[in-house]
This record gives C-alpha cells, structure tokens and sequence, in this order.
C-alpha cells in the first residue's frame, strides 16, 4: 500500500530551456536524477555530499552543481549512484517528514500548489507508516494540511 503514496511523476528544475536536474521526495530523502552524458565514465566523476551544501561534476573540471542545500541531510546515510545512465543522488533527510520546496537552497522551488501536494502526499505517507493495515492512498484533506512532522505529536522514530 506504500508504494501507492510514493511520488507520481518528478518534479524538474529547468534552467535556459534544459533540465538541469529531476527530483522527488518521501518522507525520509530527496532523491535526485540526473542524466549521465555518455562520454563521461562514471570513474570520473565527483559528489561530496555535506550536510547543508552538494558539490558534483566531473573530476579536473568546474562542479556541475555547487550548491547550498535547501535543508540539512544526514551525511552517513546520503550517498550516489548510476543506475541505467542515470545519476542518482540519495540525501538522507536529517528532519524525517520536512517537506522540501527543492533539494538546492533558492533553485527550483515548487510553486504553492505543487507544494500543497506534496505536503499532503508526505501526510499520508506518514499515515500510512503509522497504520499499515489501513489503506490511505484514496484519502483527501479538506483545507489546509497538516505538516507531517508535528501534527499529534509529530513522527515517531520507532
């Protein structure tokens, strides 16, 4: 039943007509994508992840992303990979359930409509944590949601 609240599409961050990067997000990490130029071995690649800044690119050259993050990740549990010519960023949030506007500090940001869903999907992701017998996929919040973190208590971490 998870996999049913798990994001639907990515969210993208277009810069000049190109898509710099994709992202999405669950309650406990940022995921971001972003796709591997062919002539580039991924052995020549480089990602430091800190947590509060991302530096990524190819080793010898300027960073292709050198950025603030737009909130702190845990940098034990934050990692990269390829997987099928895909770069694949993994930034373990450190305050499980915050909803991120966009992995990068001031790019990217989600509108105020896009932001509203994914503060009620990660609501139900929540939810759906704390009771898994129940089935939360089909809910719908009336008004304003909730944030994930301290509605009743906030997320506990058993």
């Amino acid at each position: 039943m998870a996999e049913k609240l798990a994001p639907e599409k990515r969210h993208s961050f277009v810069h000049n007509g190109n898509t710099v990067f994709e992202w999405d997000q669950t309650l406990d990490e940022v995921n971001m994508y972003i796709k591997r130029p062919m002539e580039v071995r991924p052995q020549q690649f480089h990602c430091v992840i800190r947590s509060n800044h991302l530096t990524f690119g190819i080793k010898g050259s300027p960073p292709f992303l050198d950025h603030d993050l737009a909130h702190p990740v845990k940098t034990d549990c934050s990692f990269w990979t390829i997987e099928d010519d895909i770069m694949h960023i993994t930034l373990q949030k450190r305050d499980k359930g915050q909803m991120w506007a966009s992995p990068l500090m001031g790019d990217g940001q989600l509108d105020p409509y896009a932001a509203d869903i994914e503060q009620k999907r990660l609501m139900l992701q929540r939810f759906q944590e704390e009771n898994p017998g129940f089935d939360f996929s089909q809910a719908q919040f009336t008004g304003n949601c909730p944030d994930p973190r301290t509605f009743m208590g906030g997320i506990r971490n058993d």
